[in-house]
């Protein structure tokens, strides 16, 4: 896996089961104020009680509730599937413990009650995360883990599950820290930011839980006092989608399904998942503000167009073939939420081309034509550049440090005020 568990507080091995929400580095705490508002926002629907102990992490938010048992975490994590924009994933703890071998593990492992969570015609899989653990191979972590599973599921029924590395209806997570292991199990599935409607897509494509972090950095929620949102570079759409789905208060996880529905122990629940699923699509309005988005690629804008249909947005989006050089602001005022290309341009038929110009011009001429013609808006950059102010000859009123995957950027907001070109 890609996103660590957590180094969290270590709970007894009796203590009640929680749940972490992974997410990318630097939006811990735009997850953590995301999960409370979802908390307080369905109270009472499917079960879910607002005002649980939420703790942000390095990587992620956990989830503590006291006294719970596993339906209860299970609607929770029914919830933050459906509904969360920014997790990576929800995983759901099991347990945890004491380790010094690959004998403690099997041992931990082998005190779950593995059959309400697969059957013996089911598959399942184990990844592990490590923080300064003194196990050579954490490979045999894993082996030691899935035997664990399979011997439980053997004594109990005479036969065992099998493996599947791509599409297992069991992901497990171990966890593994100096002296301490906690064992997960992925209630997604997928991660998170396949949102289902995704089909046509760039060279690059941002992903949708970083293009939700983006618009929550910049305090930009749908709302008509947001007032109108552009892309100049859209590409094939991925954040203006995200924008557009905000504004009409659809479920980022509507249109997927998750790993948690093939689960013994979660079938109690069915009910009170289908009624989660109708509130959350009795809801969907059409959106009050107005969201544009542009880009110099024909292909790309054509995709773009594509996938905002398939995400049921495409009535809410404006989305033409231009150039963000010379693009004219589609409104007298509004917020502009960018993530250009690090270093290369598409030409104007959407193929990659060799570098034609340095990044530095670019950005300077986009300043430029910004400074002339978009006076009144506020314009969000995410870029891997730190000194990306100085080659705008801009000043940012605002840095926010976030990751793109292995990527460290900023997102940098800029005022465009009447009369800022320099001559």
């Amino acid at each position: 896996m890609n996103q660590a568990a957590p180094s969290a507080q270590r709970p007894a091995l009796a203590a009640p089961m929680g749940l972490f929400l992974p997410c990318a580095g630097g939006t811990e705490g735009l997850l953590a104020d995301e999960v409370q508002v979802l908390l307080q926002r369905h109270a009472g629907v499917a079960g879910v009680t607002p005002g649980l102990p939420v703790a942000t992490r390095r990587g992620g938010v956990a989830i503590e509730p006291e006294a719970a048992g596993v339906r209860d975490v299970l609607r929770l994590a029914m919830l933050f599937n459906l509904e969360s924009r920014l997790a990576q994933r929800v995983l759901l703890r099991l347990a945890g413990g004491p380790y010094r071998d690959e004998g403690d593990l099997y041992a931990l492992a082998a005190r779950q009650a593995w059959t309400d969570w697969i059957t013996p015609q089911q598959a399942l899989k184990v990844d592990v995360t490590a923080v300064r653990s003194p196990l050579r191979s954490i490979n045999f972590a894993a082996l030691r883990v899935k035997d664990a599973v399979c011997d439980v599921l053997r004594a109990a029924s005479g036969a065992r599950p099998d493996v599947d590395t791509r599409r297992p209806d069991l992901p497990i997570v171990l966890h593994l820290e100096e002296d301490w292991a906690t064992l997960y199990v992925d209630t997604s599935g997928e991660a998170l930011f396949k949102r289902g409607w995704r089909e046509d897509k760039g060279e690059a494509p941002l992903k949708e839980t970083l293009a939700a972090a983006m618009l929550a950095a910049a305090g930009w929620a749908g709302r008509a006092e947001d007032g109108p949102l552009f892309d100049p570079c859209c590409g094939s759409g991925t954040l203006l989608i995200e924008a557009a789905q905000i504004a009409c208060d659809i479920a980022p996880g509507g249109q997927r399904r998750f790993a948690f529905e093939r689960w013994p122990v979660w079938q109690p629940l069915k009910a009170q998942w289908l009624e989660l699923k109708a509130a959350a699509k009795a809801r969907v309005r059409p959106s009050e503000v107005a969201l544009h988005g542009g880009d110099v690629s024909f292909r790309l804008t054509d995709y773009a167009r594509r996938n905002a249909e398939r995400a049921g947005v495409l009535a809410a989006v404006d989305i033409k073939t231009a150039d963000a050089l010379q693009v004219l602001p589609p409104a007298p005022a509004g917020t502009m939420v960018l993530n250009p290309p690090y270093g290369e341009r598409i030409s104007p038929k959407g193929s990659k081309t060799a570098r034609d110009e340095a990044p530095s011009d670019f950005y300077q001429r986009l300043a430029a034509h910004w400074k002339r013609q978009y006076a009144g808006w506020t314009a969000w950059i995410l870029s891997p550049d730190p000194k990306l102010p100085g080659a705008m000859r801009l000043k940012e009123s605002r840095r926010v440090p976030m990751w793109n995957g292995p990527i460290e950027c900023r997102l940098f907001r800029f005022d465009m005020i009447d009369g800022s070109m320099r001559r």
